[in-house]
């Protein structure tokens, strides 16, 4: 490695530029995938980085930083990773790697019995579907969804959905634990919506993160178009809404 560029763009960019045939990739891939680009993981000599370090205490980054400077004064060398690998460092790259891995033959296979995938056991129950109509989805463990029709999604731990909801091409972060009897009767005479989504309920192309609670006649749909914007209760970015943690949708709110 000669030169390292800390997330370039235009003609800095295109400098970048490499014949990737000698990392072991066909002539077909090597046009597609024309750049070196650095996944964060590396790998060093303890006493080089070390020396590294003390070079400038006020260093705090690899890439724009520490990298660099390696390659100044020392051997960097790459090491080519031809499997799957995602950055989501942004909300649009978090939400399309999500969703891919929902597709019928997704790029990562969590269902490889050479390399299976293990989660960490929370000792849940089975879901619980009750005349629902799910397609390219993921559905958690614990989730109870009741006359719901999911489309195109990943639906985390504990969520609850009420009937008639429908929800497409949105990620469901879950619940951190599910609610007592004696909590849901608070709610509701309180007016409140519980923990998960509430009945007759449309959400497409959002996020909704942990614990947040959607009420019933709630239109989660980005209704303006806005590629970006902030509301009391919800972010949108690049065409994406976001539900914040711990957030509370009331009945018949439209976004």
């Amino acid at each position: 490695i000669i030169e390292f560029k800390e997330k370039p763009k235009g003609a800095e960019l295109e400098a970048m530029r490499v014949d990737t045939q000698k990392f072991g990739l066909s002539e077909a891939e090597a046009a597609k995938r024309p750049f070196l680009a650095s996944m964060g993981i590396y790998v060093f000599n303890y006493k080089r980085l070390a020396e590294l370090l003390q070079q400038d205490g006020a260093w705090m980054d690899f890439g724009r930083e520490v990298i660099p400077e390696a390659i100044k004064t020392g051997n960097v060398q790459a090491h080519l990773f031809n499997d799957y690998w995602e950055d989501i460092g942004t909300i649009r790259a978090f939400y399309q790697a999500s969703l891919d891995l929902a597709s019928p033959l997704p790029q990562f296979n969590f269902f490889d019995a050479e390399a299976p995938i293990y989660t960490r056991s929370r000792h849940l129950p089975p879901s619980k579907l009750h005349d629902s109509n799910v397609t390219e989805s993921l559905i958690s463990e614990g989730c109870i969804i009741n006359g719901a029709t999911i489309k195109r999604s990943v639906v985390g731990l504990r969520s609850r959905i009420d009937r008639a909801t429908r929800i497409e091409d949105s990620i469901l972060m879950g619940a951190d634990s599910y609610q007592t009897i004696e909590e849901l009767n608070v709610d509701r005479k309180n007016g409140v919506p519980h923990i998960g989504i509430g009945e007759n309920t449309i959400i497409k192309k959002a996020i909704i993160d942990k614990n947040a609670r959607i009420g019933a006649n709630v239109k989660i749909i980005n209704q303006h178009n806005d590629d970006n914007k902030d509301g009391a209760n919800f972010y949108i970015r690049e065409g994406i809404v976001m539900i914040p943690k711990n957030a509370m949708v009331k009945d018949n709110t439209i976004i």
